[in-house]
């Protein structure tokens, strides 16, 4: 699919537009066109130079002299030359007679070779020189269906008359336990890097009644695991005057759909360069309950959550019974979900909550809420924790908030089951875990 997003820059040089190599092909024969890249590969023949440039969108070839002085792969390049019929070129056209021109200093040698089909290296030189890496097309391609997720995330939201927001990343409070919050030093006070958009949220379904939010939280989190990172992107909804949790996993439903819809629409050059199957997302998600969970999982009729080998054999049970990648768990035990978490009124033991398991892994949390001041209260008091470093919080539903519920995909995990990652690294631009804060 051409892009043909981006303004077009034009050089002083040549008064010529700058042509996308995935435009090449739809030039005319003849036409002088200007393209710019990087250097992705030079193959040196007895009577025949080839460079093949890189962009954004793909790759075009140039045939230039034996001998041509070319710049080292991966420095960028400015190519005007003249569009050539060739069967054998990338999209059935090349540039001929053409004039190469670096545009930076001459590039360092990569750490690995990126012209190659596939990137055959280790996760730590991958992540090292992400700034490089990252330019590989398969690499690329990973970043590419999270951006189109993004897309189709607030298209599906903004279409049911959500309001897109940003709460603050500094707080004063934990928002689920203060054992895996990072602290920093707020003017001489503690404050605390949100953990996830939460109580915002929850204090504006009283404003805007649906809203949603994309942006990083950070988890301490002591697990050095191939499936937790220390900051993510949360993808978090609200909503507002719904009747149950129900209402909620309906919403969460669509949302997914939509996610997948904009993959189809906005990134489907890197389905296709992954060999990807993407989920078909049927109109209703399989749903269980937690007690049908741990039977089919074959754990205890007492354990309080799933672990990650529960997971994956819920995963293994919805694709063989249903034929899904998706499998709704509903009404975990209100003890051990979050405090904001509401009961089932007619069994308080289990909660209005779920989870969404995703090809075996858990994707998605969410729940209804407690929406009343005296059962915020109440709850606290049960479970030990202290009210005035909830009060900003828990005083909100003293003025008026409706019955609401939500919940939070997590974006790198979304990507990293959809390429079916072994390591969540593998799909996030720039990690942060126990003991990496660079590059």
């Amino acid at each position: 699919m051409t892009d043909s997003s981006a303004l077009a820059s034009t050089s002083s040089t040549t008064g010529l537009s700058r042509t996308l190599t995935s435009a090449l092909p739809e030039a005319t024969p003849g036409k002088e066109v200007r393209l710019q890249g990087w250097v992705h590969r030079r193959r040196e023949l007895a009577k025949v130079t080839f460079l093949i440039v890189r962009d954004r969108t793909g790759l075009a070839q140039v045939v230039l002299p034996a001998g041509t002085e070319l710049p080292p792969e991966e420095t960028p390049v400015e190519v005007v030359g003249t569009a050539t019929a060739n069967a054998q070129a990338p999209g059935g056209m090349e540039l001929t007679q053409a004039m190469v021109t670096a545009l930076s200093d001459p590039a360092d040698t990569p750490a690995v070779e990126l012209w190659r089909p596939t990137l055959d290296t280790g996760l730590p030189t991958l992540l090292d020189h992400a700034a490089t890496t990252w330019r590989h097309p398969l690499q690329r391609a990973k970043w590419e269906l999270a951006a189109a997720s993004l897309r189709g995330f607030r298209e599906t939201l903004d279409a049911q008359g959500f309001t897109e927001v940003q709460s603050p990343k500094l707080v004063e409070q934990a928002t689920e336990s203060g054992a895996n919050v990072f602290q920093v030093d707020y003017f001489g006070r503690s404050a605390y890097l949100a953990q996830s958009p939460q109580f915002y949220k929850q204090q504006l379904v009283g404003v805007f009644e649906r809203v949603y939010e994309v942006g990083p939280v950070f988890r301490a989190e002591p697990h050095d695991t191939v499936r937790h990172l220390a900051e993510y992107v949360s993808l978090d909804v609200e909503l507002a005057f719904v009747e149950d949790h129900r209402e909620v996993m309906a919403c969460l439903r669509d949302v997914v759909a939509g996610m997948v819809t904009g993959i189809q629409g906005y990134a489907a050059a890197a389905v296709e360069r992954l060999g990807l199957e993407l989920p078909d997302v049927p109109e209703k998600i399989p749903t269980i309950h937690f007690r049908e969970a741990l039977e089919i999982a074959g754990a205890p009729a007492d354990e309080p959550d799933l672990s990650p080998a529960h997971e994956r054999a819920l995963g293994d049970w919805a694709k063989a019974e249903h034929g899904s990648d998706l499998v709704l768990v509903e009404g975990y035990p209100t003890a051990h979900r979050a405090f904001y978490s509401h009961p089932d009124p007619e069994d308080p033991h289990w909660s209005r909550s779920f989870d969404l398991i995703f090809r075996g892994i858990e994707l998605v949390s969410g729940a209804q809420r407690l929406h009343r001041y005296q059962d915020y209260v109440r709850t606290l008091e049960q479970r030990g924790y202290p009210y005035a470093p909830y009060a900003t919080y828990v005083e909100a539903f003293k003025r008026g908030i409706p019955p609401h519920g939500g919940f939070a995909i997590g974006l790198e995990r979304w990507v990293g089951r959809l390429v079916e990652a072994p390591n969540i690294r593998e799909v996030t631009l720039f990690p942060r875990d126990l003991h990496r804060l660079a590059p």
